[in-house]
């Protein structure tokens, strides 16, 4: 069986975003792999490692060429090799669907993990797509994972908490927090990653017809009000941080 793990790079969550216009301006900012998908690559190593008969994992990018960094931080966990689909282009999560559904069938895949919300789409779509695009079984926010032949049986989150599955290979699976606790690349595997396959793909490759056009984008942004409340009377600052509450913010009756 062959796993292919998608990442994605998205800014550091303590970094400063600037905003360019109607757009996040990334020059400078610190980005990462995105942490749902970090989970996933993860997941694909300790399948390989208790056991399951894994091939080869793979991890796919599809995004500018930023995305490098977050492969080689998978091939340095322990990735056997890497596809980086270059491109500037903006995709909505169903047609970003189409080029990871295409993928996965070249590379002969029985098993796609991919974020359960990507950090900076803020959705939950993509897993779902691209089980949709090549008709296989979707288990969604795994907690609990393994691999015993062509079968695949864990738990996962429900809204009325969780529950255990069973599901025939192929399948697709969305990782989340408390799958796993993703280890940290070490200094001789950064240096082996450096020498493990990334193959940059055309885009032009994948033909992938989007159904949503963005047509504007609108940043919210908050200005502070700067208010300092004298905290030498405790009795009146409490007083006067209710009252701006209640008559300012309006979050109070």
């Amino acid at each position: 069986m062959k796993i292919l793990t998608l990442v994605r790079q998205v800014p550091d969550a303590e970094a400063r975003i600037k905003i360019q216009g109607q757009t996040v301006d990334l020059d400078g900012t610190t980005v990462v792999i995105d942490g749902m998908d970090e989970y996933g690559v993860e997941e694909a190593l300790r399948l390989r490692e208790g056991g399951a008969q894994v091939e080869e994992i793979i991890a796919l990018a599809i995004g500018p060429k930023r995305n490098e960094d977050a492969l080689r931080t998978a091939l340095a966990m322990g990735v056997d090799r890497a596809i980086h689909i270059e491109t500037d282009a903006r995709y909505d999560a169903v047609s970003l669907s189409a080029m990871v559904a295409q993928v996965a069938q070249q590379e002969g895949a029985g098993l796609i993990l991919v974020g359960g919300q990507e950090a900076d789409w803020d959705s939950q779509a993509l897993g779902a797509a691209t089980a949709e695009r090549l008709g296989w079984p979707q288990l969604t926010w795994t907690n609990e994972l393994k691999v015993e032949g062509d079968t695949l049986s864990g738990r996962h989150d429900v809204d009325d908490g969780n529950e255990s599955f069973r599901a025939s290979l192929p399948a697709v699976v969305t990782t989340q927090q408390g799958l796993n606790e993703p280890r940290y690349p070490t200094l001789p595997n950064i240096m082996k990653a450096k020498k493990k396959e990334l193959r940059k793909d055309d885009p032009a490759s994948y033909p992938s017809q989007s159904a949503v056009r963005l047509v504007g984008a609108e940043i919210q942004t908050r200005a502070r009000r700067n208010h300092m409340i004298d905290g030498k009377d405790p009795q009146a600052a409490a007083a006067e941080l209710l009252n701006l509450l209640r008559n300012e913010a309006k979050v109070l009756a």
